[in-house]
């Protein structure tokens, strides 16, 4: 299947927090909170929907990196059930950190659930490496894994 991804805004908000709720049951942020991070200016986010579908959102992705920062940070991202295990996560999160580059960001961080290999296997196979761990993070006691990417810098070639 194919996917077109685009700019989130708050006119997407239902369908995000439909899958946000859908896949994070016991901690799913509250509209208000999600609310905010599409309206905040240092604030990135991405939804993911078939072409032929422009209305069918199926993933999302935020970043939050002011301009000129060398820290960004991986706020969110989720893939609804039925759109999972054909690369749109790796394709959300390489468009991220493209965009923090651009926005001049060295090192991208997140959080990340230690119950979720899936997650951990595609942070790891993006160059992500763990720097600690946030002790019962997350509920039910579950620990977060704190990653971080060492965005390497743009090579310039003579053509």
């Amino acid at each position: 299947m194919s996917w077109q991804l685009r700019r989130a805004t708050v006119d997407d908000l239902e369908p995000i927090m439909a899958i946000e709720n859908a896949v994070f049951p016991d901690d799913a942020w509250s509209v208000a909170n999600m609310r905010g991070e599409l309206q905040d200016r240092n604030g990135y986010y991405l939804v993911a929907f078939p072409p032929e579908h422009p209305d069918l959102i199926e993933a999302y992705a935020g970043l939050r990196a002011p301009f000129r920062e060398p820290q960004a940070d991986i706020q969110t991202i989720a893939v609804s059930e039925g759109a999972r295990r054909q690369g749109l996560g790796r394709v959300l999160m390489q468009q991220l950190v493209a965009e923090a580059r651009q926005r001049g960001s060295e090192q991208v961080f997140l959080e990340v659930r230690a119950d979720n290999p899936g997650a951990q296997a595609l942070y790891d196979e993006l160059g992500f490496e763990r720097i600690a761990v946030r002790s019962k993070y997350y509920p039910g006691g579950v620990d977060a894994n704190i990653m971080r990417l060492v965005i390497p810098p743009t090579e310039v070639t003579p053509a």
